[in-house]
């Protein structure tokens, strides 16, 4: 190994934290805090007094009081209220702080009074100037698009929608949203109409924002001839505004069924600054399942849970504070970009990025951390193994004096690429990988600033996190891969699915599984020491670079395509950080899978998908496998590209076992090949 690393019983350490900033840490005044004022003792681990695995224990026993002390040392605004902190008989049933009210935005515009002249957020672009939002404006820029909401008679309930890349007036769009009460739903402007429409239309949004265009791999992108199409597949818009970036001309923009206002129009009328404090679970946004099992479910999250838990994520567990800048490489799609926004209830300044990856350096992403002083950088693993292979040695090109911290998640973290970033990037930062997602807007397991970090594992459950990893009849395993689970309730759990008034589905998504738990749907090792290793997704869930789209959702386009009678595809997470994203076709009779049908699959998955889900192979198929009830077997296919047993697989289980052969010999050709590169 080199110099910057050290064995402990076949684990390399990369990082431990100094005396001096485990003293600094927000986490530490959090116990120092609890002892003070709740009198909360935390027993020794090993002679060492207040330890992280001291502190989380105390918060799994002890969950009511663990919450209820978030709310207070964060000093959330709203009105606390006189009941508990949950009711419930299961962890599928809780329902948090009743007769409690608050808002998102409140809370998190608070920094404008704290320190009104620093930056909050900064727009990066390719070809336009860097832009700077300061706390103030933010603030007063949220009022007028907020009142220009409720002027057009969006009220509590109500859905505004986006198509918007990651640049600053997506978050102002995010924040004015919320301080009405209406909710909140965004997709990135890669997706094509039928994605959008698969999203939207299920949630019948009031209001659509789009943006004019934006730069992309050093190409304009009009966002604006696709709009009439757009409006009309969800039929219950009623108003559009045009986030112009370009100064575009209403006479230029086609003419659509609504009235239509640009953003610069509405921002030039001053405010002022109104919270709609609403009821603790009252929808914040709405966030969208991979759609495994056919459309992409609606996930809705709370005000109240989103508030504690990014209080409690982005201090307690990375440690921002005023005055730290964070980046996220992220597309707005991603669960990550909120996470974005979120470390702004610390009072963390932002930067955002609407370009391509690698415009100008493979490195584009690293290149804006130097330039903008970030202090932590949350990534995609796929990203800096992406960079790493790109033979780039960052150290040579940038200044990372001020990186403290690095979040790497979406997939687990090779080995190699772990070693790199302390190799090539900075020795000393705390890199960790973390895991959580979409379904709980934060982690599960992951970070925190106490503990040193070892290559490969997460450093253990987020606080309040009850994590553990069962075999197949639930039972906890230690040292093994078992399924990730979470056997108490959390704030941040969603509060519903849309249109599921039974939460038959929400039962369902979660907890069928594991009776009183819910399922993950991660393979994980959770070690004795108390870190955890992840393996991947233990679904069929399409996870690429982060971003996860459901078999389905895929599968229904290209089943469309002339010529197509059935598809199947799959995401194997492979060794070294590889993904490979194979789509099977059947073809119909007489059909030929050759360079025209394929050219015609790649076209729709771009236009109706997204160019992100084009797959790596199209490969002529004899037919797809599927169980005796006719389930597709996409799980076993995928756990045998990514090196499973073939003979775990019962062909009993299948009425086609020739099928299902024809898959496993072509994975070992594929395995042989990989081999032999």
């Amino acid at each position: 190994m080199d110099r910057h690393t050290e064995r402990t019983v076949a684990r390399v350490k990369t990082w431990a934290p100094s005396a001096e900033r485990v003293e600094r840490s927000d986490i530490r005044a959090f116990q120092n805090w609890l002892h003070d004022v709740r009198g909360v003792q935390l027993a020794e681990t090993r002679g060492a007094p207040r330890t992280y695995a001291e502190l989380h224990r105390w918060s799994v026993e002890n969950i009511d009081d663990f919450w209820e002390s978030v709310w207070e040392y964060y000093d959330v605004i709203g009105e606390r209220g006189a009941g508990p902190v949950r009711n419930g008989a299961s962890i599928s049933e809780t329902s948090w702080f009743p007769g409690a009210r608050l808002n998102y935005a409140e809370n998190l515009l608070r920094f404008a009074a704290m320190d009104p002249d620093r930056e909050a957020v900064v727009g990066l672009h390719e070809s336009r100037d860097r832009e700077a939002v300061t706390w103030r404006e933010l603030e007063e820029r949220t009022a007028s698009l907020a009142a220009h909401f409720r002027s057009l008679g969006v009220r509590p309930g109500d859905v505004v929608c986006a198509v918007l890349p990651n640049i600053p007036e997506t978050i102002i769009a995010l924040l004015a949203t919320a301080s009405v009460g209406a909710i909140w739903s965004v997709v990135n402007t890669d997706f094509g109409v039928r994605g959008v429409s698969d999203r939207f239309a299920q949630i019948a949004p009031k209001v659509l924002l789009t943006v004019d265009g934006y730069d992309f791999n050093g190409r304009y992108r009009d966002m604006t001839e696709g709009l009439p199409e757009l409006v009309d597949a969800l039929p219950s818009i009623e108003h559009h505004v045009m986030v112009d970036t370009r100064g575009v001309s209403s006479r230029e923009s086609p003419a659509i069924r609504v009235p239509s206002i640009r953003l610069s129009a509405i921002m030039s009328v001053p405010a002022q600054p109104t919270y709609e404090r609403v009821e603790f679970s009252h929808p914040l946004w709405v966030l969208y399942s991979s759609g495994t099992t056919g459309k992409p479910k609606g996930i809705v999250h709370g005000h109240g849970g989103v508030v504690l838990e990014v209080n409690k994520a982005n201090g307690l567990q990375y440690d921002l504070s005023l005055g730290d800048r964070v980046y996220f490489a992220v597309s707005t799609t991603w669960v990550a970009w909120n996470m974005l926004v979120d470390s702004m209830m610390r009072g963390a300044t932002i930067i955002t990025y609407d370009g391509a990856p690698a415009f100008g350096t493979q490195a584009r992403h690293l290149e804006i951390c130097a330039e903008e002083r970030v202090t932590f950088l949350g990534v995609g693993a796929a990203v800096l193994t992406g960079i790493e292979r790109s033979g780039i040695s960052p150290r040579d090109h940038y200044d990372f004096s001020s990186l403290d911290s690095i979040l790497s998640t979406g997939s687990p973290l090779p080995e190699s690429t772990w070693l790199w970033i302390h190799d090539e990037m900075k020795r000393d930062v705390h890199l960790g990988s973390d895991s959580g997602g979409t379904d709980i807007a934060s982690g599960i397991v992951g970070s925190n600033p106490l503990d040193p970090t070892f290559v490969g594992e997460l450093q253990g459950a987020y606080l309040g996190v009850a994590a553990d990893t069962v075999d197949s009849e639930g039972r906890p395993v230690v040292g093994e891969v078992g399924e990730l689970v979470i056997t108490e309730a959390l704030p941040s759990m969603p509060v519903s699915f849309w249109n599921d008034p039974d939460r038959s589905r929400y039962r369902s998504a979660y907890f069928e599984d594991f009776p009183g738990m819910w399922r993950q749907g991660d393979w994980a090792t959770r070690r004795a020491e108390g870190s955890f290793v992840i393996h991947g997704r233990s679904d069929s869930t399409i996870n690429r670079g982060g971003i996860r789209m459901g078999s389905a959702d895929i599968c229904e386009v290209v089943d469309s395509v002339p010529g197509v009678r059935v598809s199947m595809v799959i995401g194997a997470e492979l060794s070294g950080g590889d993904y490979y994203m194979p789509l099977f076709v059947v073809p119909d009779d007489g059909v030929v899978v050759d360079d025209d049908l394929r050219n015609a699959i790649v076209a729709e998955i771009r236009s109706k998908v997204s160019p992100r889900y084009v797959p790596d192979e199209i490969i002529a198929a004899p037919s797809v496998p599927r169980t005796r009830t006719g389930k597709l077997m996409e799980v076993p296919v995928k756990q045998i590209y990514q090196g499973a047993d073939p003979d775990a697989v019962s062909l009993t289980v299948t009425d086609e076992p020739d099928t299902l052969l024809w898959y496993v010999d072509r994975a070992a050709a594929f395995a042989r090949e990989r081999e032999a590169d």
